[in-house]
């Protein structure tokens, strides 16, 4: 198996969110500065992970990015599927 440049930048997004304080919304202009990625691909890609449930958003001036469950509960294979669909 391969992954993608999307599923690693996935897996790069979702660590970045798991380092936060629980509950902490962060923008994802602040994910794609740290983590070198380009924010528009980025902003795809957590569009993807909202969708899986793996992460919430909220709009607006002070919304943002957070993980929808505690970080220890998220594996890396759940962050995979939910870019690169299911894997075998």
């Amino acid at each position: 198996m391969r992954v993608t440049q999307a599923g690693e930048y996935a897996l790069l997004g979702v660590l970045y969110l798991a380092r936060q304080p629980v509950g902490q919304l962060t923008m994802i202009d602040q994910i794609s500065e740290a983590e070198k990625i380009p924010k528009s691909f980025l902003a795809k890609i957590f569009q993807s992970l909202t969708h899986a449930g793996l992460v919430k958003s909220r709009q607006g001036a002070k919304g943002g990015f957070a993980l929808s469950r505690k970080a220890e509960d998220i594996s890396v294979l759940n962050v995979l599927e939910a870019i690169e669909g299911k894997l075998a």
